[in-house]
Formats: structure tokens, C-alpha cells, sequence
């Protein structure tokens, strides 16, 4: 009924259209936050003990706030504090009890980490999904898009009941917080969502597909590409749109999608628009809100209050870990183009809490950015500071020049003779010379990281390029408990994974270098 989605479309631009009174002070919006975060959380066993009380009642918040309250990783918080609301208890870092708590993909440190979910973060993520649909409204689309369905490929919504909350991923505990006029537009179907065995879920997804009529996709590309791969091929079409012609917008995130796009585009028959999301199981943090950007504005007035790292040896070692009482910044005192970790306090009790996400202001006047990495997946053996942006826009230009669908790749750092060399891992189904692959990857890394053309001259002596079957990347992560939308292959190994993968190359019998 396109009755229906021109009221959807309407009703969406009026309220895209409110006039604003005057200019947004982005630091106002961010010491409000902050003080209703302390505010709220002031008589838990957290704000009594970092004494809440006097930071409200200081003259500058954000600065008293900074001077008591330490920062914490997932590990400290959790030994310290959130084991207590795991087992039930209530008020330790927010008011009453949490009820859900979110299973993290564990791309970085603690393999399955428990996230707490409380009531206000599920309305902040409410509020914050009904902004971005709004925002779409300001695009050029046809009436009739507003009201096809929106397939969304997340985790179980089968959530686990441990005696005193609940657990799963978080697209499962946010599932009944849906705003309501997007309920009957959400795909796949309860029975689908609850699925656990994520090979049954794709196959299930692939039997329903000529049935629906898709006009919005959300979802991890890796999985996203898995699943138009096996539709295409159950229905023996050429590409994605001969089964959703109507198929305009793919919502994208967890993952950087640059070194997925030249790939992704090969299932297609048409341009569709693409829109970056940051939604992280600690809390919704930007989205993509206008066509003309690639960059993710940030959520300033909606339940977190952020700080920025930057993203240096004076704040992280050589592991990159955080160092204790490393220097902070707020919203007003970033810098474009500078590389910074973000460290949040949300409406779920974290507190200073090192999300693990590195990120640079595309533009401080908008409060835009694009994600760069993960601290933890980040290179730098003797200096060469290679951070996951530089390797995502390295893969991206070699599939390019090569004309090659590069789907995953992964990278460690090793000995090599008395100096170091990178090992890469490339993910590939079509045919590559992996010596082309290897000079022209390393050229990319140097033209765009000076620090890695210096060390390549000196301390960094070798790249070592194994070429491997995108299946095996996939199958990695099955063995792990990894495979699904929440889950993606980590981009650099370090510790344990180094030789958890070299133990599973070596039982598959791989031939790599």
C-alpha cells in the first residue's frame, strides 16, 4: 500500500523539518549527559564509592568527574564491579537490578564478555534507532520504500535464562524494543530469529528469500555476502535483485566495509545506497544520518557520555594496553584527522570504560567520524605503527588493481632472522599470483603509512602472503563458536590466536609458508 508509505515518508520528514531554535553546543549537550548519568547512578554502590555527590556538586563536572573516577577495561570493571550485577545483585553501577546481559563477539580481550544491558540503554537504543530512521526521510526514495521490510541478519533472539538474567546477543534483547511501526516490517520471522545454528538460519533465510520483498538489509558484510551467495546460487540467478528488485539500502557495521565493497558489489544489479552504523553491545553510539558523507555522527544527547584517548605510546604500550591515568579528552577539545580510543560512560553502569574502538573526527563542526580499528588490532613490532584503517585501504586497492574479491584476511607479527616480519593471511576464491599480491600489498602499506616505508627499509624485513580459500577463514570461526552476524574474523593475531590459527591450518592440512 504506497497510501502507507507515503504516511510513513511524511510523518518522517516533519519531524526531520522541526526548525532549530539556535546553534547546538555539542559540550553543553555532554556535561547535561554526564550530569544525568551521575545523577541517576549517585546512591549505587559505585557513585558512593567514587562519591558522586561531590562531583555534582563541583564547578566543573567534567573535570572533577575525570580527576575521581579511574578508567577501567572490560577486565577491571568486571572484577571489580559487574561480577556483583551477574549474580543478581542490585545497584552496583545503576539503579535496580539488570536483567540482560549481552555476549560480546570477544575480538579482544576476555573471550565472551558479559555486557549489562539495563532498561535505559534499551529506551536510549530505541530512541536512537527511531533517529536514524527518520534520517532516511531526507533522502530522495520512493514513497513504496518505506514500507517494504527491513531484513535484519543478527544473532538468536533465543535468549538464555541463568537464574537471575538473561543472556544473548543484543540484537535478541533488543528485539522487543522495536519501535512499534517498524514491527511488522522486520524480517525474518521469530521462528528464524531464534535460531541458533547459524547454517540452519541461512538456509531457512535462503528458502524464505522469493518470498519477500526486501528493501532494507542490516547486517555484518561477511555474512551479509554468505547469505546473497546462497540465495543466488539456490535460485540460479545472476546476481542479488533478480529475487529483491526493490532491494535500494544496506545498513552496514561492526566491521570497516571497505575491503568487502568491491566483492559485495559483484552480487548486485543495481547501485543501492550504503549507510555506516555504530551500534556497539555497550550502547548506540553514531550512525550515518546524511547521503553525501561516509562518516558516522555521533549520538551526543541520547544516555553516553564520551571521552577520546589519543591514540598514542604516551597512553598505550607496546601490547596496547591502556596505561593507568592516561590523558582524556572531551568533545570539545578533539582535533580532526587525530587518532583517538573512545572510552565511555553509559546508562548500563560503564564507567570510563575502554570500548576497544579506535576512531578520527572526519569533522569536529558535525561531531563525525570514521572508525579506524581496534587497539588490539594494531601493528607496531619495531615502530611501524600499522593500524587496521591502513590495512583495510591496503586490501581495498590491491582487489581493486588485481581485480580480485578479496573476502578476509588476517595478520600477525613474528621473528624473522634477528629482525621482524608481517604474516598475512588473504581470503580469496579467485585466481591470484600471490607474489603480485605480496609486492602490491606491500606498496600500498608504504605509500600509505610513512612509518612502515621507513621501517621496511630497516627493522621490518619481510611480508610473508599466504593466499587461503575464503571457506577456511569461515570454518575457522565455526570451530570457535564464532560463526554468525555478530561475529567477525579478528584482523590482527596476537598471543594465543597466533597459534590457535597455525594449529587449525595445521590440521586442515593447509600448505602455507
Amino acid at each position: 500500500m504506497a497510501i502507507l508509505g507515503a504516511l510513513i515518508k511524511r510523518t518522517f520528514e516533519l519531524r526531520g523539518r522541526i526548525p532549530k531554535i539556535r546553534k547546538v553546543n555539542v559540550l553543553k549537550q555532554q556535561e547535561k549527559v554526564l550530569k544525568k548519568l551521575l545523577t541517576k547512578a549517585e546512591f549505587t554502590a559505585f557513585g558512593e564509592h567514587y562519591n558522586f555527590s561531590k562531583i555534582l556538586n563541583s564547578k566543573n563536572i567534567i573535570e572533577e568527574y575525570r580527576n575521581s573516577v579511574p578508567t577501567h577495561d572490560y577486565n577491571s570493571i568486571f572484577k571489580q564491579w559487574w561480577w556483583r550485577s551477574l549474580e543478581g545483585e542490585k545497584n552496583v553501577c545503576w539503579p535496580r537490578k539488570i536483567n540482560y546481559f549481552a555476549l560480546s563477539s570477544g575480538t579482544s580481550e576476555a573471550t565472551s564478555k558479559h555486557i549489562p544491558v539495563s532498561s535505559d540503554m534499551l529506551k536510549a537504543i530505541t530512541k536512537t534507532t527511531t533517529r536514524q530512521l527518520v534520517s532516511q526521510a531526507k533522502i530522495d526514495l520512493p514513497k513504496e520504500h518505506f514500507e517494504r521490510a527491513v531484513l535484519m541478519i543478527g544473532g538468536s533472539t533465543d535468549l538464555t535464562y541463568n537464574g537471575t538474567y538473561y543472556e544473548g546477543d543484543l540484537s535478541g534483547i533488543t528485539t522487543s524494543n522495536i519501535p512499534f511501526y517498524a514491527q511488522n516490517f522486520g524480517l525474518p520471522k521469530n521462528e528464524i530469529k531464534k535460531q541458533k545454528d547459524w547454517e540452519k538460519k541461512l538456509d531457512e533465510m535462503t528458502k524464505k528469500a522469493k518470498d519477500w520483498d526486501i528493501g532494507i538489509i542490516c547486517g555484518v558484510p561477511a555474512w551479509i555476502q554468505i547469505l546473497f551467495e546462497r540465495i543466488i546460487k539456490e535460485y540460479n540467478v545472476k546476481n542479488i535483485h533478480e529475487i529483491w528488485p526493490n532491494l535500494l539500502v544496506y545498513i552496514h557495521g561492526g566491521v570497516s566495509f571497505t575491503p568487502y565493497k568491491t566483492g559485495f558489489e559483484k552480487l548486485l544489479g543495481k547501485p543501492i545506497l550504503y549507510f555506516d552504523t555504530y551500534l556497539a553491545s555497550e550502547g548506540f553510539i553514531g550512525f550515518q544520518n546524511r547521503g553525501d558523507t561516509e562518516s558516522i555522527k555521533l549520538v551526543l544527547d541520547i544516555g553516553i557520555f564520551f571521552e577520546f584517548i589519543p591514540f598514542n605510546e604516551k597512553n598505550f604500550d607496546s601490547e596496547s594496553n591502556m596505561i593507568n591515568k592516561p590523558e582524556t579528552l572531551h568533545i570539545g577539545e578533539v582535533k580532526e584527522n587525530e587518532e583517538y580510543a573512545l572510552l565511555l560512560s553509559t546508562c548500563s553502569g560503564a564507567w570510563r570504560y575502554l570500548l576497544g574502538d579506535t576512531i578520527k573526527f572526519t569533522s569536529t563542526k558535525n561531531s563525525e567520524i570514521v572508525i579506524t580499528g581496534r587497539t588490539k588490532h594494531f601493528l607496531s613490532l619495531c615502530g611501524e605503527h600499522l593500524s587496521q584503517d591502513n590495512m583495510n585501504k591496503a586490501v581495498e586497492l590491491v582487489s581493486k588493481d588485481l581485480k580480485i574479491d578479496i573476502k578476509e584476511f588476517t595478520v600477525f607479527g613474528e621473528r624473522y632472522e634477528s629482525m621482524f616480519a608481517h604474516h598475512w593471511y588473504i581470503g580469496t576464491d579467485s585466481i591470484v599470483d600471490t607474489t603480485a599480491l605480496k609486492l602490491l600489498l606491500d606498496e600500498k602499506l608504504k605509500q600509505l603509512n610513512d612509518d612502515y616505508k621507513v621501517e621496511r627499509i630497516s627493522a621490518l624485513k619481510e611480508i610473508i602472503v599466504d593466499v587461503l580459500p575464503s571457506e577456511i577463514f569461515y570454518n575457522f570461526m565455526k570451530l570457535k563458536g564464532k560463526a554468525g552476524a555478530q561475529n567477525k574474523f579478528p584482523r590482527v593475531l596476537k598471543g594465543e590466536k597466533i597459534d590457535d590459527w597455525k594449529n587449525f591450518l595445521n590440521q586442515q592440512k593447509i600448505d602455507v609458508s
